[in-house]
């Protein structure tokens, strides 16, 4: 079937409809070495560990760098369009490994670093992964439930800590014997169509969908990024949420690669780190989740920093005025790459809204007859673009769930709900898909109810969210016991528990598992979880108020 063909068929014509696209004859290889070439001194990577020595790679140092990584891959039997696995926290590797791939044209698999053995397993089994690059607290994980792959290569440290005994490398296997001269590696001409990356993504459906993203959509991602942000080349943009995620890898790396500013790398967020190292490089510009502000509100903030702007979810919080730092909103989701809601940098945004459409999205707000909704109404958000470049090229492997998620006129079906308001802002509802966010991790209930299903004793399970005041939400799974199985209850529980546990990534887990006996039940009989929820709530209410 020829391209055209297949995108009409999932979600409308693709970036091979249009030759005259933005990114013809450029790749990501292309844009480092680019940046390298013009600003080739300056500051590209710093890197601050928890533990261990602080670095610094300028542009031409760090290209030079992922040109080597790219060569030893060659060298170990990596060719154009393989897939690696990169199963790591934040660290100046995770950035080689990916930048190397993208040289070499590999195609970069970045994995949740909490994941479980089991989702591990199942990442690189669907991606057809053939080698994997880790560190050392992981390496045992990957390697029991990764057997196909061909060879492991494994960091020095774990982010700069000392690796725990036993743990440390051979040589052969070590991440720095990753390294080849980029003489050895063959020529290849920018193919902005080729793929790039994967992420995997919660969904609906009981498995992470593999999220696949062209050479175009990362270019993509790094010029409207930068737009949107307003970045200019003496930023300096700190970087703590996980490389293996959108917000870090473009909204962050990409998008201050492609002005040439500088990108201050973190292992995870700190929040006692968060201001010394901020004064320390004169950081400008950093991207948030709501649990990072609230954190942040219990430490002093210096009389003097270097911020002029934040991105969060929402525009113009009330924080802003104890910060001294303008917040911009914005929406985006993997598949959109960038944001397609956005607040201005040199406007005033109305508090506590997303912003307002970006322009270079289609930008709908439907109710259930598919017509755009009135002001003041809440609707189902659709997003308009061309795959491949502003939004993702497919679901890896997955063709009838890239044609579910776009309707017959290829709008993308996001899964959230908003508020349309007269003014043009836009403002966050719910989630019309089964969806959780954890800590800014979106965790599909779906995911947790598979694995509770398998536990004997389980008849039918609910998961739904508990407002959490550090985390947003946290997973709470209801139980209706299968009573012919004969299960105690203390038992099944615990069995649930421990399923769980060696299952799911620790931000999945329930903080709560309970028996029901019976779930509230919408038309055809479907679990009506709105009103799971809002039981859940008044219980956390009634347990939290004081007694009269």
């Amino acid at each position: 079937m020829g391209s055209k063909q297949a995108g009409d068929r999932a979600g409308g014509r693709t970036l091979a409809d249009y030759p005259n696209h933005p990114f013809a004859g450029l790749d990501v290889a292309s844009l480092l070495a680019e940046r390298a070439r013009q600003r080739g001194a300056h500051p590209f990577l710093l890197w601050e560990p928890f533990v261990g020595e602080s670095a610094c790679w300028s542009y031409a140092a760090f290209a030079a760098q992922a040109a080597r990584t790219a060569a030893g891959l060659f060298r170990r039997g990596v060719r154009p369009g393989d897939k690696i696995l990169i199963h790591l926290d934040n660290c100046p590797e995770s950035l080689f490994a990916w930048y190397g791939c993208a040289i070499l044209g590999a195609v970069a698999v970045t994995t949740n670093a909490r994941s479980s053995g089991e989702e591990l397993g199942y990442f690189a089994g669907h991606s057809g992964a053939i080698a994997a690059m880790t560190q050392p607290r992981f390496a045992e994980l990957v390697a029991a439930h990764c057997p196909d792959l061909r060879w492991i290569a494994v960091t020095a440290t774990d982010n700069g800590a000392p690796p725990a005994a036993g743990q440390a490398p051979a040589a052969g296997d070590s991440f720095a014997a990753l390294d080849g001269d980029p003489a050895d590696l063959p020529r290849r001409a920018p193919d902005p169509l080729a793929p790039v990356g994967v992420q995997y993504t919660s969904g609906t459906t009981s498995r992470p969908k593999g999220v696949l993203w062209t050479h175009a959509n990362a270019l993509w991602g790094a010029r409207i990024n930068a737009l949107h942000q307003s970045l200019v080349p003496e930023d300096v943009h700190l970087t703590y949420l996980p490389l293996f995620h959108t917000n870090a890898q473009a909204y962050s790396v990409l998008a201050a690669l492609w002005v040439g500013a500088s990108v201050v790398v973190q292992p995870r967020f700190s929040a006692s780190r968060f201001w010394p190292v901020s004064l320390k490089h004169r950081c400008t510009w950093t991207s948030l989740v709501p649990f990072c502000v609230r954190a942040l509100m219990e430490h002093p903030v210096p009389l003097q920093h270097a911020y002029r702007l934040w991105g969060n979810a929402l525009c113009a919080p009330p924080t802003d005025a104890h910060f001294r730092v303008k917040t911009i909103g914005w929406w985006g989701m993997t598949e959109t790459i960038t944001h397609g809601i956005v607040g201005d940098p040199w406007s005033e945004n109305r508090s506590m809204m997303i912003g307002r459409a970006a322009p270079e999205y289609g930008i709908s707000v439907r109710d259930e007859e598919g017509r755009e909704v009135a002001p003041g109404e809440t609707g189902d958000l659709l997003v308009k673009g061309l795959r491949g470049l502003s939004l993702f090229q497919e679901y890896l492997d997955n063709p009838e769930a890239t044609a579910a998620s776009f309707d017959e006129q290829g709008w993308f079906r996001t899964g959230d709900r908003l508020i349309r308001h007269a003014d043009g802002f836009l403002q966050f509802a719910d989630r019309a898909k089964d969806m959780l966010k954890v800590g800014g991790e979106n965790v599909a209930a779906s995911e947790i109810e598979r694995v509770i299903l398998t536990v004997p004793g389980v008849r039918e399970v609910a998961v739904v969210g508990r407002k959490h005041p550090m985390l947003d939400e946290v997973p709470i799974a209801l139980i209706i016991p299968d009573e012919a199985a004969g299960v105690p209850a203390a038992a099944l529980l615990a069995a649930v528990s421990a399923a769980c546990a060696a299952a799911l990534a620790d931000f999945k887990r329930p903080h709560e598992v309970r028996l029901a006996a019976e779930f509230p039940r919408s038309t055809l009989e479907k679990i009506a979880k709105a009103q799971l929820r809002r039981q859940i709530e008044r219980e956390a209410v009634e347990t939290t108020a004081p007694s009269r």
